[in-house]
This record gives C-alpha cells, sequence and structure tokens, in this order.
C-alpha cells in the first residue's frame, strides 16, 4: 500500500480539528482558539499524531500562505488611501514605538542588538484574521474602535514587507552595508514587478477570462496568481505567503476583487485552520511546563505593553480615552506574520531554538486571550474613563456612505435596462442601494457615473454578505436566467427570512416555484408585456386611465390566474360591463381633430349626455377652474373630469381624435 504522508497528516488534522472545534463553538470559544488547541494535541510534541518536523513546517507554509492571499484579497489600497491618517499616523506610531520598546526590552534581557531589533518586530504585528473574525462576529468592525484597529492593521501588514526585506541585514549575513542594500533592492524586485505586473496586466487578464463567463476558469485564473506569485517571490529569496499576500492585495484593486474573493472566501477558514493547527503543532509544550513564570511573564509583558502603545497610537489620532484603550486590547496579540517573519529569522539565525520556541509559546498564549481580551475591552475601557473622568467610548457607525455602512438599503442584482431604472428611481427618492454586475465593461461605465455598483455573483452568499445582505430590506433580481434567478433567491433568503425578495423573470410559468423558494413578488415579463398590449389597445378605444389601473390591479389581484390558463371568453369586456359603481377623477388631454375642440362643456352638455363633470381645465401653466362663458377646449388642454366610472369612459371619448371614415 502506498503512504503519502502529507495527505495522511491533512486527514488526521482534519479529522481531529472536528471534534475539538465542534466544542470550542459549544463552549462559546473563537474556532481559531479550537485549531491552535488541535495542533498542540497533534503536533510531535504532544501525541504524536503528526510527528515528521519537516511535514509540519510544509503544513505551516502552505497555511500561511493559503491564509494571506484570502487576507491580501480582503484588504484594499484604495480603502487603506481612504482611511489616510489613521492607517499612516496610527500605524506608523504604533509600529515604531513597538519596535523601540520591544527593541529596548530585548536589550535589558541581554539580546543582541539585532535579535533584539528583530524581537521587536516580531511583537510589533497584530493578527489580521484575529481581528476581522472576532470584530465581525461581535458586529464591531463599524465602530469607532473597529475601523482604527482595522486601519492600523492594514498598516501592519503593509509593514511586513520592508521589515522582511531588512531580515538578512539584521542577521549580519549580507556581508556588509552594500551588500545589505543589494539584498534588499533584489528583495523589492519580484514585490514591485508583482504590483506592476497586477496593476497593469491582471484587470486585462480577468477581463478576458469574465467574458468568457466560466466560472471554474475565472477561479482557477485566481488562484493560479496567487500561488504564481509565491513561487515567483520564493525565487529571488523572499517568503512565500509574502508573494501570496502581495497578490492578493494587488487583486483586490481590480474590479473583480469582490469576486475573487467570494471565491477564496469559503476556502478562508480552511485555510486559517491549517495555518492555526500547524502553528499550534510547531510549539513545544514543554517550553511552558518547564518555565511557566517566565513564559507567562512573558505574555502578561506583551499584552500589557502592546495594549498601551496602541492606545497611545490611537490616542494620537484624537479618540476618546475609551476608543482608545479598547482598540488597544484589540491590538495586544501576535499576528500571523510574525510567524512568517520568525520563519525568516530562525533561518537567519536571528532566533535560536530556545528563543524560537518561547516565542512560539508568547505567541499562541496571545492569540488564544485574543478573543477574551476584546470581548471584555469595552467595560475595562470605560470603567477606566470613568475614573479618568473622560468621554465615554463611541460606538456610533461612520456617517461616511459606503458599503459596509449600509443599513436598510437595496440590493440589485442585474445592472440591465431594468437594473439601471431601478436604481435611477431609488436615487432620485434618497433610498440607499447597491448593484451587483457580472459583466466587467458594465461596471467599470457605471462607476465612472459615480453609481455604488460593484462586480460580483449576486448568487454568492459570500457577495451578498459583503453587500450588507443581513442588513437590507429589499433585493431586486434585475436578471432573467432562470438557474440564476432560483440560485439567487434561495441563497438570499437562506441568508435574511426577514428580506423582502423581488424577481423579475421571463414566464409566468417560473412564478410558483420561485414563490416557493422564498420571493415575496414576482414580476413575469411576459405578463407585463400583455398588459401593456392590451392597455394600449384599449387605450386606442377612449378608455380612461382609471379604467386601465383598475383591469390591470384586477388582474395582479387574481395571483396572475387569467395568463396562466386559458382567459374567460370577453374576460375584458366583461370586466369593463360589472365596474363597481364608484366616482372617479380623471385627466384626460385634448387631442387633434377631438369632438370637444371649439365647444365647452355646455355646448357639449357633457354632463347630462355622459354623466361627466369638468371641474378644472389645466392649460399651460393656468389651472382654469371657473372658466366664462365664452370658454372653449383647445388642443393640448388637461381637462380634469369627475364621475362613475362609466360616465368618465363616455366622456373621454369626447376629447379623443376623432377616427376618420374609411
Amino acid at each position: 500500500m502506498h503512504d503519502i504522508p502529507i495527505l495522511r497528516d491533512l486527514v488526521i488534522l482534519v479529522a481531529v480539528a472536528i471534534p475539538v472545534v465542534m466544542a470550542a463553538h459549544r463552549v462559546k470559544i473563537p474556532s481559531l482558539v479550537g485549531f491552535l488547541l488541535t495542533g498542540l494535541v497533534i503536533g510531535p510534541h504532544a501525541f504524536g499524531l503528526i510527528g515528521e518536523g519537516e511535514t509540519v513546517g510544509q503544513l505551516a507554509e502552505v497555511g500561511a500562505v493559503l491564509l494571506l492571499f484570502a487576507i491580501g484579497l480582503e484588504l484594499e489600497l484604495s480603502r487603506v488611501l481612504k482611511l489616510g491618517r489613521e492607517v499612516l499616523q496610527g500605524g506608523a506610531v504604533q509600529i515604531l514605538a513597538s519596535l523601540g520598546v520591544f527593541g529596548l526590552i530585548g536589550l535589558a534581557a541581554g539580546l543582541p542588538p539585532a535579535s533584539a531589533v528583530f524581537a521587536g518586530a516580531l511583537v510589533a504585528f497584530s493578527s489580521t484574521a484575529i481581528i476581522l473574525k472576532v470584530y465581525a462576529q461581535r458586529y464591531e468592525l463599524d465602530t469607532a474602535h473597529g475601523r482604527v484597529v482595522v486601519a492600523i492593521a492594514i498598516f501592519q501588514d503593509l509593514a511586513v514587507v520592508p521589515v522582511m526585506l531588512l531580515v538578512p541585514f539584521l542577521a549580519g549575513s549580507a556581508g556588509g552595508v552594500g551588500a545589505a542594500l543589494r539584498g534588499i533592492g533584489i528583495g523589492l524586485l519580484p514585490v514591485a514587478g508583482l504590483i506592476v505586473f497586477g496593476r497593469v496586466l491582471v484587470p486585462k487578464m480577468l477581463e478576458h477570462v469574465v467574458r468568457l463567463r466560466n466560472r471554474e476558469i475565472f477561479t482557477l485564473c485566481v488562484v493560479f496568481l496567487g500561488l504564481g506569485a509565491a513561487y515567483v517571490t520564493s525565487l529571488f529569496g523572499v517568503s512565500l505567503a509574502l508573494g501570496a499576500f502581495i497578490a492578493g492585495l494587488v487583486i483586490s484593486e481590480s474590479e473583480y476583487g469582490l469576486q475573487a474573493l467570494s471565491d477564496i472566501l469559503p476556502f478562508r477558514d480552511t485555510f486559517s485552520g491549517i495555518f492555526f493547527t500547524s502553528v499550534g503543532m510547531l510549539l513545544d509544550p514543554g517550553t511552558i511546563l518547564r518555565e511557566p513564570l517566565l513564559v507567562l511573564g512573558l505574555v502578561a509583558t506583551i499584552v500589557v505593553v502592546k495594549a498601551v502603545i496602541a492606545a497611545g497610537a490611537v490616542r494620537s489620532l484624537k479618540r476618546t480615552l475609551a476608543t482608545s484603550i479598547t482598540a488597544g486590547f484589540g491590538l495586544a496579540q501576535i499576528g500571523e506574520f510574525s510567524f512568517v517573519l520568525a520563519g525568516a529569522g530562525a533561518t537567519a539565525g536571528l532566533l535560536n531554538g530556545p528563543r524560537y520556541q518561547l516565542f512560539l509559546a508568547a505567541t499562541v498564549l496571545t492569540m488564544l486571550a485574543a478573543p477574551f481580551l476584546i470581548a471584555v475591552a469595552p467595560r475595562v475601557a470605560e470603567w477606566i474613563a470613568r475614573l479618568a473622568g473622560n468621554v465615554p467610548l463611541e460606538m456610533q457607525t461612520d456617517e461616511q456612505l459606503s458599503v459596509a455602512a449600509l443599513r436598510d438599503h437595496v440590493i440589485i442584482v442585474g445592472y440591465g435596462l431594468n437594473g439601471r431604472n431601478m436604481a435611477r428611481a431609488l436615487r432620485s427618492t434618497g433610498i440607499a442601494y447597491v448593484i451587483l454586475e457580472q459583466h466587467g465593461g458594465v461596471v467599470r461605465e457605471a462607476r465612472e457615473r459615480d453609481e455604488v455598483i460593484l462586480f460580483g455573483d449576486g448568487t454568492n452568499p459570500e457577495v451578498l454578505e459583503r453587500v450588507g445582505v443581513k442588513r437590507a430590506r429589499v433585493i431586486v433580481f434585475c436578471i432573467a436566467a432562470p438557474d440564476v434567478e432560483r440560485r439567487g433567491v434561495a441563497v438570499a433568503r437562506g441568508l435574511n427570512p426577514k428580506l423582502h425578495i423581488v424577481v423579475r423573470t421571463r414566464y409566468v410559468a417560473a412564478m410558483e416555484e420561485l414563490q416557493q423558494l422564498g420571493a415575496n413578488e414576482v414580476v413575469p415579463e411576459e405578463f407585463e408585456t400583455s398588459l401593456e398590449i392590451f392597455s394600449r389597445v384599449l387605450r386606442r378605444y377612449g378608455l380612461p386611465t382609471s379604467t386601465l389601473r383598475r383591469e390591470v390591479a384586477s388582474a395582479r389581484r387574481g395571483h396572475y390566474e387569467a395568463l396562466r390558463g386559458p382567459a374567460p371568453t370577453g374576460h375584458l369586456v366583461s370586466s369593463l360591463a360589472h365596474l363597481e359603481k364608484l366616482v372617479a377623477i380623471e385627466t384626460v388631454i385634448v387631442e387633434p381633430n377631438a369632438p370637444a375642440i371649439g365647444e365647452n362643456a355646455g355646448t357639449l352638455n357633457l354632463r347630462h349626455q355622459t354623466g361627466a363633470t369638468v371641474i378644472a381645465v389645466i392649460r399651460g401653466d393656468a389651472a382654469l377652474y371657473t372658466p366664462d362663458p365664452g370658454f372653449r377646449f383647445m388642443e393640448g388642454d388637461a381637462v380634469v373630469l369627475v364621475g362613475v366610472a362609466e360616465g368618465l369612459t363616455r366622456g373621454a371619448v369626447l376629447f379623443r381624435a376623432a377616427i376618420a371614415p374609411e
């Protein structure tokens, strides 16, 4: 029997992770804690279910590549630029202060200068994966502290690029300053190349792929770009994970970034599971057992000092004390990029075996503590703020209109004629909306007109969640593909049971199935076309608009039964013959050659002959309510009639164009 070690190890990893993560979920512990514990249990330092160090390292590297590619896809450089000061000032203060303070702590602990600076760099980074996941679960991404924490985490992610390139210089293996600069330059080559390639060529390549309208090819291309970038950077001696992260970052900037992210998101939890489990496997629990006070003291120092530094960085942005402290707790853990950096440092000799294990122990424990620290942070922050007599925590959401901040909005799926008309109507009435469209050219043109439009599949649950389907009031499917409509309705209803779903479909026959899947309203094109046809025919016979509206409403109240089966003989005529005797108002325009031209209500004997009464005539910008005896109707007048339905029907005929005899 042929045994494949890495496949066997993956099977063991997933098999053990399932019950552990289920147990973590049952006791309301974040899943990443379960993954870390899974790694501790199955790793070579515990039960040894996966005992080969090389395999563990490979799994960790693969997990890092996949996870950081997904993180890169979730970030947007345009969003970074919009955050501006929060990213640049807050992030720079946090990174530089962490490097300086922890570097001094390292020197005080007896580390060589290069290792002390490297230790400061390791501790400076926080976990974007943990921050995004925990804050999203707590619905705090759009709060004042959530926004600034994400902004600083984004800066940290971007700062890892120059820090990674400085590792050979810190290790003293670069052969002097000149050689170090050459090494940095060589390292920058693939990074710069990927950014240029991504900005210039990737959108064009994906545009051609999108035209094929094949989801599988699109996903394959996205995965190829991520893995290919990782391979290219590795050829230049730069981290695989760093290449994947940059690839994700540049793809996210294209108009196809949301769709690419939606294709990768279903696997994101798997990626993070592999990564955090592999991190747990690398840790030797014996390090904690042999020196518990040292490890716990190190963890406490990291958490407290990082929280204070981060709070100070946020405070420099003029946030309240409570918000700053809450954000500090959110950034107090060590992040996934630190593992990538630690691996490079260990290879370069900046971390020896015992120090590496000590770093792993401290990192894993800060990650385990992170969800609980984030949970208690608001209460602790408010308590400290009250003691200091400061302003309470800022919990208001961002007033800037963005997809992330949309509430009670409309999601329009498809930007064809119906979608454009819907967007125009919503915009004119001030109702917030967002559009999803899968045609790249249409998306670009709409963005040039400042439409709130994203490239994405409106039947994909991840895409719908990104545009706030759980916060939306209405979703409208303005597409004409039966399979897509059905899938979209089912997915939307599953994500938000209270959502009002409106579907435009081609055929009446599709209505029942769409309603069973969860659609509230279904508008079939063939039915609406038939309504328009018979309305125009009846209008040619002089029937007033109120009569036509009543007939259309009658058909709709009957749930389209008149068009689902054979219509009763004389359906329209009979319904007109049995109209209710209700008083109504009708406005008719005097047409050319109408019998009423040159006459007035008196000379026409209108009330006696038809039962309709003229209550006003609108001519130009003037409204005439009591015309003088010499008044005469003219072409283009708007005549307002009141009376019973039959009277309006008879009266309106006098104002229609006379049909010349043949």
